[in-house]
C-alpha cells in the first residue's frame, strides 16, 4: 500500500486538509507550510489515487480518440498531439480504430464504451448529419475532419478548399499550365477530397486555365501505393502533366517514387506538391512541398472543447439537482491554422 493523505500529513505535522490542498496546487498556504509538505510527499513517495479523486468527481479520467487509420501518419502525429493535451488535464486517451467502416463508426457514435469514458473526440468517414442528429448517447463529443460541417456538435478543421486552392496557385505560379491531381473521389461521403479538389477547380478557373478530367484519376484510397499507381497513369498520357497536386503526402510520396524511378528530375522535369505535412515528407528526397495543417492547434483546441462540455455537464447536474433546466450551449465551428511549406518538391534551393 502507498502512503496516504494522512500519512504525509502526520510526516509534515500538518491537517490531512493542508496536504490536500497542496497536492491539488491551491494557493492559499503559506511558502514554509507548502515546504514541509512537500518535503513529506517526496519522502513517502506519495501518489495521488487518481482513479478515487475521478470516482468522487463523477468522471473516469478517461477520453476516447476514434480515427479511421492509426497506421496513416497525419493521424498518427495528431494523436500524440491530443495525449499531450489530455495529458495536460490528467487525463488518459483511448484510441480507437474505426477503418473508416460504417458500422464501426456507428458503435462509436452510439457509445459502446459510454461508462468508460468522459468524452469523445471523433473523425469520421462515413455517418452523416442524420445519424449525428439521431445519437442517444449524451457522451460529450468534438468532431474532427470535414465528414460533418455546420452539424450539431463542436467541430474542428482547417479550410481545406482554401488550402488546395493555395497549394494548386503555388504550382501555376512557377508557370506550369497542365497541373494533375492525385486524391479525387466518385464516393459521396469523401468530404475531405471534395473539397480539395473543388479548391484545385478554383485556382485553375481562376489562372484561366482548364480542367481535364484525364489529370484528375479517381483513387479509393490514401497509401503510397495508390499514388505510385496512378501517377503512373499520369505519365502514361500523351500530355503527361507538368505539375502534380497530391491530397495527402503518402500519396505524393508514391508518387515521387514512380517518377524518380521514370527518370523524371523532381521539380526541374516535375513538381510535386502534397498535403499533410508529415515527418516523411521532411525528409525525402527530394523534400516535399505540402500543406501544414496545425495539428497541435487542433488537438488542444478538440480536447479543451471536450473540457467545457464536461463543465457543462457538471454544471447542469447541479442546476437539475436544484430543479432548475440543464445548461444548453450552441456548437461551435472552430477553423484552425495551416500554412503552405515549400521545399524541394517544387522548387529547387
Amino acid at each position: 500500500m502507498g502512503a496516504s493523505l494522512k500519512d504525509v500529513a502526520a510526516r509534515a505535522g500538518v491537517s490531512v486538509k493542508t496536504v490536500s490542498n497542496v497536492v491539488n496546487g491551491y494557493t492559499y498556504v503559506t511558502p514554509h507550510t507548502r515546504e514541509k509538505v512537500e518535503r513529506a510527499l517526496a519522502e513517502l513517495d506519495y501518489r495521488p489515487n487518481l482513479s478515487a479523486r475521478n470516482l468522487r468527481r463523477g468522471r473516469t479520467g478517461v477520453i476516447a480518440l476514434a480515427l479511421p487509420e492509426l497506421d496513416a501518419p497525419y493521424f498518427a502525429e495528431l494523436s500524440r498531439f491530443v495525449i499531450d493535451a489530455a495529458a495536460e488535464r490528467g487525463w488518459t486517451v483511448l484510441i480507437d480504430q474505426t477503418d473508416g467502416l460504417a458500422h464501426r463508426e456507428r458503435e462509436v457514435l452510439q457509445g459502446i464504451r459510454e461508462q468508460l469514458i468522459d468524452g469523445l473526440i471523433f473523425s469520421p468517414l462515413t455517418i452523416g448529419r442524420e445519424e449525428l442528429a439521431a445519437r442517444t448517447d449524451n457522451t460529450p463529443l468534438v468532431l474532427l475532419g470535414e465528414r460533418i460541417l455546420d452539424g450539431p456538435t463542436h467541430h474542428v478543421a482547417i479550410d481545406n478548399q482554401r488550402a488546395a486552392r493555395e497549394v494548386t496557385e503555388h504550382l501555376i505560379s512557377l508557370g506550369h499550365t497542365r497541373i494533375g491531381a492525385i486524391g479525387a473521389q466518385e464516393n459521396p461521403s469523401a468530404n475531405t477530397a471534395h473539397l480539395r479538389l473543388a479548391g484545385y477547380r478554383e485556382a485553375l478557373r481562376a489562372a484561366g486555365l482548364p480542367y481535364d478530367e484525364r489529370l484528375v484519376p479517381p483513387t479509393g484510397s490514401y497509401h503510397r501505393a495508390d499514388g505510385a499507381a496512378l501517377m503512373r497513369r499520369l505519365l502514361e498520357l500523351d500530355e503527361p502533366p507538368q505539375a502534380v497536386f497530391c491530397f495527402n503526402d503518402l500519396l505524393a510520396l508514391g508518387a515521387l517514387r514512380t517518377a524518380l524511378s521514370s527518370g523524371l528530375r523532381v521539380p526541374e522535369d516535375l513538381a510535386l506538391a502534397g498535403f499533410d505535412d508529415i515527418e516523411d515528407g521532411r525528409y525525402s528526397t527530394p523534400t516535399l512541398t505540402t500543406v501544414s495543417p496545425d495539428k497541435g492547434q487542433i488537438a488542444r483546441t478538440a480536447v479543451e472543447l471536450l473540457s467545457a462540455q464536461l463543465g457543462s455537464v457538471k454544471r447542469a447536474g447541479r442546476r437539475a439537482a436544484g430543479g432548475s433546466e440543464p445548461e444548453h450551449r450552441e456548437a461551435r465551428e472552430v477553423e484552425a491554422d495551416y500554412r503552405l511549406i515549400v521545399r524541394e518538391s517544387t522548387v529547387r534551393p
